[in-house]
């Protein structure tokens, strides 16, 4: 559909030598492969954690100890009775 024509890469390709100079060429183009492989290292962990975040079953709640007292003093209370 709106494919990146031939002649701009071209001229980026020249405007990049120009400006870097073609001894930098190899050590830009390394920089660059290393933040990509940076940020897909990113996006897939981040991808993971949430795919296992959403299909964990969530546990349970633990009784807490103010529940557990409570219980215990009304079973108290009612013996008494």
């Amino acid at each position: 559909m709106f494919g990146i024509h031939w002649a701009y890469i071209v001229l980026l390709l020249v405007v990049v030598l120009i400006i870097f100079g073609p001894g930098r060429l190899p050590e830009l183009g390394g920089a660059v492969g290393k933040a990509m492989k940076e940020f897909r290292k990113a996006t897939t962990d981040l991808t993971n954690e949430v795919t296992s975040a959403a299909q964990a079953k969530p546990e349970p709640p633990a009784p807490t100890e103010s529940a557990a007292k409570g219980s215990s003093t009304s079973e108290a209370n009612s013996n008494q009775s």
